[in-house]
């Protein structure tokens, strides 16, 4: 048995769920893509992939992955071809997926997978790309991939691939979704969304004043739930939409404030608590597979 697979062949990696702090549209590119800046902050919380190498080269998904996805378009199957196919390995894998990050919350939950099963693969087939190769193969699967591959928190600029590190201060957060799925594409189309934003610097981000989502007023207006949603975590902080999707987040700065927060808030809010992470927990499962330990800790 290889070191951190269980008895039936599986192991366990993390894939972890991404804030953006703010996020602005700067311009629209030659290529029709906008150009974006923004922090991306990593949780230490997101759903978790399963896998499991085959000898036949065939990848397969095991189990249901995110609703109504199928899977030759699921995200976890095309990382995982794509990678074969570009290291033309004969290896094959079984993939699963316990999802938690909910789909359209602008949390990053498929772009994480894919990220994961990038990072994860490479170790398991033994393929010891170099970080910036998986990177380039994840902005193919989506613009969002490349900071998980990473797994770092980064100031992102270009489509989001373009990354600085940046060190951001301890923080949890109480995060919501309204159960709705924001439609990214169709927001990038809204005739209201402002596509010209002044650029930020990372100063002015450090300094607390560049705060501002381009999408958060196109949404509010269009999305009843979110729009009650802000109202109702307007009154444990000042509420902020995460990316392109439905789910806001308020940030605190411990634990015990975020979770006094989240005990206030009304019964039935699909709302929970996630820590702010200095790095991935992903690259922690890489470490502890790489010394022979479960990667899922």
């Amino acid at each position: 048995m290889s070191a951190g697979i269980d008895a039936t062949g599986w192991s366990r990696w993390p894939a972890p769920a991404k804030l953006n702090l703010f996020l602005r549209i700067t311009g629209q590119r030659a290529d029709g893509y906008h150009a974006l800046q923004t922090v991306f902050r990593l949780l230490d919380w997101g759903d978790e992939v399963r896998l499991r190498p085959r000898a036949d080269g065939l990848v397969r998904r095991i189990g249901p992955g995110a609703d109504g996805v199928a899977e030759a378009d699921d995200l976890l199957v095309r990382a995982a071809k794509l990678l074969q196919d570009d290291a033309k390995c004969t290896q094959g894998v079984d993939i699963g997926i316990e999802k938690r990050i909910p789909m359209g919350g602008g949390l990053g939950g498929g772009s994480s997978d894919a990220a994961t099963v990038l990072v994860a693969l490479d170790r398991l087939w033994g393929l010891g790309l170099p970080c910036d190769r998986l990177e380039s193969l994840g902005l193919a699967l989506g613009a969002d991939v490349p900071v998980f591959v990473r797994g770092r928190n980064a100031w992102a600029e270009g489509v989001g691939e373009r990354l600085t590190p940046i060190e951001l201060p301890p923080a949890w957060y109480v995060l919501a979704h309204p159960g709705v799925h924001a439609a990214t594409a169709a927001l990038f189309q809204a005739p209201d969304l402002t596509r010209n934003a002044v650029p930020a610097t990372i100063g002015g981000f450090l300094s607390g004043t560049v705060l501002d989502n381009a999408f958060e007023p196109v949404l509010r207006r269009r999305e009843p739930a979110v729009e009650a949603l802000f109202a109702v975590l307007a009154g444990i902080g000042t509420p902020r939409l995460t990316g392109s999707g439905s789910a806001c987040f308020v940030e605190f700065a411990d634990r015990d404030s975020a979770a006094r927060a989240l005990a206030s808030l009304p019964p039935g809010l699909h709302a929970w608590l996630a820590r702010g992470a200095d790095r991935s927990p992903l690259l922690d499962a890489v470490e502890r597979y790489n010394e022979g330990a479960s990667p899922s800790g």
